[in-house]
């Protein structure tokens, strides 16, 4: 049996979970998400603790049951303290600004490059070089986070481009003179 999909989940204070057919939806502070459940997954509420079973063994429910837990706990930590990722951008002239609700990258092209500020997402600007993506959806901030590295992904050899905080970048070695 999966340990992740057996271990119960409590609700914190400020959280409510309700459940109607096969959706589930988390409300908090910060927000509110609903997911679609499997039917061949059971969601018990039961108090502040919540229960994920699953009806067979086949291959695909077991599957299901872990992934179903771990999307529901990251749904009740996200609408209660929610989820940041840290970018900072490495080279000679690169920067981000913000314009509106766009996110304005210049990363050595000719041109600076726009981004869309999805919504319920919330970027922070500390300094031209240092970005804060914020938000309550975990895949939201995540994906966000991807499409802003993406702009300009590290390179080896000098290091320059888009990357996470903390991130380490392998670096090589360039061409020898003989």
């Amino acid at each position: 049996m999966s340990r992740i999909g057996k271990r119960k989940l409590t609700i914190p204070d400020g959280v409510t979970v309700t459940q109607e057919n096969d959706a589930i939806t988390v409300k908090g502070p910060k927000g509110e998400l609903t997911e679609k459940i499997n039917k061949a997954i059971k969601v018990t509420i039961e108090g502040n603790e919540i229960k994920i079973e699953r009806e067979n063994d086949s291959i695909p429910t077991r599957a299901l049951h872990g992934t179903t837990n771990a999307n529901l706990k990251n749904m009740i930590e996200g609408v209660s303290k929610g989820y940041s990722k840290d970018l900072e951008i490495v080279g000679v002239g690169y920067r981000f600004s913000l314009k509106g609700n766009k996110l304005v990258i210049n990363a050595g092209f000719s041109h600076p490059v726009e981004k869309e500020i999805p919504t319920g997402i919330k970027v922070d600007v500390k300094s031209n070089t240092e970005l804060t993506i914020s938000g309550y959806d975990k895949i939201q901030v995540g994906e966000f986070a991807a499409i802003v590295r993406k702009v300009k992904e590290p390179e080896p050899y000098k290091g320059k481009g888009i990357r996470y905080v903390n991130e380490h970048v392998k670096r090589k070695e360039g061409k020898k003179a003989k």
